[in-house]
């Protein structure tokens, strides 16, 4: 029973579980995995194969969570597979240059590098498990992007061929079989909270963690001699629609930034939290669901609404003569990277640049359309049946819905969402207002790893999205069998965690305040506030002032309505609670902005206040982290991982620390 009351009016639901919020468990692992998608599967299953006791938490259900919960279609970065060209430390050279997407200037070497040496390793784990990740059945046999001996298919840059298409719809239900086979312990639908430390301090080693289950109510608190946080970064902070989520980009709605408030809370160093860029939020049309050029349909034909084909061109503006062109190196080219603002040595083909300045002549006439049908019919079939069908947030709402509704990319095209002409030799992809952000996707900020992949709190690891800068499916997964190898072996040595109840005790305190509330507003109003706080006072332009009144109104915001609002359910008090993860992940964000006083190109940061645009001395990391409560800010190498105590290369670095 609960001492707990539900306000009651006409329109009340009954609320379909028993609840208990005064129930406490208490769980017991050597290796506990906070967050149940691809980094914290990966991870599960390789302590689990160590040895260890492991214990995932998941907020949703394990078997379809996170942003790869839906599938994948294409794997990054796979430089060992038997058909590359390209070393994995080639591949960290060509992205070192790449200073404005995943990894580059400001990116994560660690994270990048252990996805370019394991990756395909990872992949043909998960073909042990039953994924496909070749044309098993020969559907492509022929295709200029298979290769005959080994039925691998490669997207993007036929000549190298380090990226693989993958049949990726069932990779979770295949983890999850997996874990089970494996015994790992799975509670699914609890949400965690705080990190626990040893006595109770900030900066302690970590002992654990605690936790709510969303459906029931209960409490949980888990005592671990390590612990893998593997979470989504936050997302949500500048902009919220309900209604609309659905069509979020890639982001998984899910994302609250869960993982990053624990941490900071804890005391850990985060890095890059100050790196967001124009998002469209949820106003979009549906990933991949309007016609494109770009990412998973690379690189398909645009024609005008006039049905006149736009040229396509190499790096050097040469015209391309046919679509197999579009797909390699250019003449003295080593090998190419997919996406936008890529520096001349890697970019590959695209349309013709000036296609803006066409259109406002007249030459081409709006909307542009995806013209599948006068794709060869492997390169057709490869976009929407095979890499459309397993893209995450795309088989069912995309590929099944569209194909029910009639739609045949034999015939039919696809209309391409009519954005700014800058944007049209992107396929018309656009963004929102310059006050909707999001921190940046694959590369946002987060926890300071070293080459163990700990954090800087002992006992402490982070994998996946949850490591600052540098992670997408592939990533996740190489960076969660990686930490699995070191959380493991720090667990056999660690001495017994000991719980502070104290800290226990005031946890609950919090987490149970909203409920216990008869008055006050809901977390959707909560949360839209939230929003327009970093709208106006962490938006494109920001400065010392601007920002100091953004925390102001943050302090605000948390002593009075958050400190207000009202819980009915277990579901509510979640998303109470991921409020209260946004507002911490805000007041992150907001501090790593104060804490670099320059412009920067490639974080997309602009300061009224410091306008020169990366000055030679902050050509490096700006760190935060809390200590006794207070702000404590701090600075690191660009490439720490290559400097001191570190070797100064990779290979070095990797080799010494990959096996415990």
């Amino acid at each position: 029973m609960t001492n707990y009351e539900e306000p009651v009016s006409e329109n009340t639901i009954e609320w379909p579980y028993p609840i208990d919020y005064e129930k406490e468990n208490e769980i017991s692992a050597d290796v506990l995995i906070l967050g149940g998608g691809i980094a914290g599967c990966h991870a599960a299953i390789n302590a689990a194969k160590r040895g260890a006791k492991v214990v995932v938490v998941e907020k949703g259900a394990v078997i379809r969570s996170g942003a790869g919960g839906a599938g994948v279609d294409h794997w990054h970065a796979a430089c060992t597979n038997p058909c590359s060209k390209v070393t994995p430390e080639e591949m960290m050279e060509a992205v070192e240059a790449f200073g404005d997407y995943y990894y580059g200037e400001y990116g994560n070497g660690i994270t990048c590098y252990i996805l370019c040496r394991e990756s395909y390793d990872t992949l043909l784990d998960l073909e042990k498990m039953g994924v496909k990740i070749r044309d098993e059945d020969d559907d492509f046999k022929g295709a200029e992007f298979r290769d005959e001996e080994t039925k691998l298919m490669f997207a993007y840059d036929y000549e190298n061929r380090h990226n693989i298409r993958v049949q990726g719809a069932e990779i979770k239900p295949a983890l999850y079989k997996e874990l089970k086979r494996l015994g790992v312990e799975i509670h699914d639908r609890v949400m965690t909270t705080s990190l626990l430390t040893e006595g109770g301090k900030q900066g302690a080693r970590v002992v654990g963690a605690t936790g709510f289950n969303v459906r029931t109510g209960e409490f949980y608190v888990f005592k671990a001699k390590s612990t893998i946080i593997s979470m989504g970064r936050p997302s949500g902070l500048w902009a919220f629609s309900t209604e609309l989520i659905g069509a979020q980009g890639l982001e998984e709605p899910n994302w609250t930034g869960d993982g990053s408030a624990m941490a900071w809370n804890a005391g850990a160093e985060c890095a890059l939290m100050e790196r967001s860029g124009p998002s469209s939020g949820g106003f979009r049309y549906p990933s991949y669901g309007a016609g494109n050029c770009g990412n998973t349909w690379y690189a398909c034909n645009m024609v005008d609404a006039n049905g006149k084909e736009i040229p396509w061109v190499d790096r050097d503006g040469r015209l391309l003569k046919n679509i197999s062109e579009r797909y390699y190196p250019s003449t003295g080219q080593r090998l190419t990277l997919y996406g936008p603002n890529i520096p001349y040595e890697l970019r590959g083909a695209s349309l013709v640049p000036d296609l803006a300045e066409r259109i406002r002549k007249g030459e081409f006439t709006l909307p542009l359309y995806a013209d599948l049908p006068s794709m060869p019919v492997h390169e057709r079939r490869a976009i929407f049946g095979l890499m459309v069908a397993h893209e995450g947030k795309t088989r069912i709402p995309i590929y099944e819905n569209y194909t029910q509704a009639g739609f045949d990319p034999d015939k039919d095209m696809l209309q391409t969402p009519i954005a700014p002409p800058e944007r049209a030799h992107m396929g018309g992809m656009g963004m929102g207002a310059p006050q909707w952000r999001e921190l940046a996707f694959c590369s946002g900020g987060g926890p300071v790893i070293n080459w163990d992949l700990r954090t800087t709190l002992e006992g402490l690891y982070a994998a996946g999205n949850q490591s600052g800068a540098g992670s997408n499916h592939g990533a996740a997964a190489a960076t969660g069998r990686y930490s699995a190898r070191k959380a493991a072996a720090y667990a056999k040595s660690a001495k017994e965690p000991v719980i502070d109840r104290n800290q226990v005790d005031q946890e609950k305190l919090r987490v149970y305040a909203p409920v216990k509330r008869k008055d006050g507003g809901g977390w959707k109003e909560l949360q839209a506030g939230l929003c327009r706080i970093m709208q106006d006072y962490c938006g494109e332009h920001k400065s010392e002032a601007i920002l100091n009144t953004g925390l102001e109104w943050l302090k605000s915001i948390s002593e009075s309505e958050a400190s207000n609002t009202v819980a009915r359910n277990p579901h509510e008090l979640m998303r109470t609670v991921e409020c209260f993860s946004r507002i911490t992940s805000s007041e992150m964000v907001m501090h790593a902005c104060l804490a670099r006083k320059a412009s920067s190109r490639p974080l997309n940061f602009n300061r009224l206040d410091y306008p020169e645009v990366d000055p030679p001395e902050w050509n490096k990391l700006v760190t935060t982290r809390l200590d006794n409560g207070a702000v404590v800010e701090g600075e690191m190498p660009i490439k720490y991982w290559l400097s001191a105590p570190y070797a100064p290369t990779y290979k070095e670095n990797y080799e010494e620390h990959s096996e415990p």
